[in-house]
């Protein structure tokens, strides 16, 4: 099982982390809510383990709404020092699959992980991706918008795949780098222009309204709405 866990606690994290890989569970360990939210985003994770004070006076709930609002379903288990039940419901509310109060007992840190990720497994998967009128079909890889179907090479279907399910948030030139070449540093060559382009191509200009655009100096965005003034098509 892959975990994520975004604790600043060095003590905290050292437990946890020692529990999951006895249980030959691979753990990634972060810091700060920047951190969490990239690595989040950037790779999949069967589930993410979030402490809510985080250093820079940062409530991990809003890393909670964040992913929640890219579509990200990873489950997540809250821990925090806030116990009170309108704490606990905040935490579920936002969109926290489970909530565990500190102090606690490794065991049932473990048994709540196995129970949101349990839930998870059951949940059929998903098949279709849709922002506004274009489509995607998971399973035939076959695109459509205004039920017209365009042809993508597959590096082009990842990199759609990646920005329908982060639909409405901005990304970067390294997370794009890494969730679809894989890369951990910039190769400082046109590889994400050329694709964005292409991609560019076909999903919008044989269309009256484009969905796929640039935010200048700071990366990508794919929404079906573009009447916001921060939105300028390159």
């Amino acid at each position: 099982m892959d975990v994520l866990l975004i604790e600043d606690d060095p003590d905290v994290a050292e437990l946890v982390k020692d529990a999951l890989t006895d249980l030959e569970h691979k753990v990634e360990h972060v810091t700060t809510a920047r951190d969490g939210l990239f690595v989040a985003a950037s790779s999949n994770f069967d589930v993410i383990i979030l402490d809510r004070m985080l250093p820079g006076g940062v409530d991990g709930i809003r890393i909670i709404e964040t992913l929640r609002q890219q579509n990200n379903k990873t489950p997540v288990l809250v821990l925090s020092g806030l116990g009170e039940v309108e704490d606990k419901v905040h935490g579920l509310r936002a969109g926290g699959n489970d909530y565990l109060v500190k102090p606690f007992a490794i065991s049932e840190l473990l048994a709540r992980i196995e129970a949101v990720t349990r839930q998870r497994r059951s949940t059929p998967p998903e098949t279709q991706l849709k922002v506004g009128d274009l489509e995607l079909d998971l399973l035939s890889r076959v695109v459509r918008r205004e039920g017209r179907v365009m042809i993508l090479q597959p590096r082009e279907l990842k990199l759609l795949e990646y920005l329908m399910r982060n639909a409405g948030q901005v990304l970067t030139r390294p997370m794009l780098l890494e969730a679809i070449w894989a890369y951990h540093f910039d190769p400082q060559t046109n590889l994400i222009e050329v694709h964005i382009s292409r991609l560019r191509q076909k999903i919008d200009q044989p269309f009256k309204t484009p969905m796929l655009h640039t935010i200048r100096n700071v990366g990508y965005i794919l929404r079906a709405d573009c009447q916001s003034e921060k939105i300028a098509a390159a």
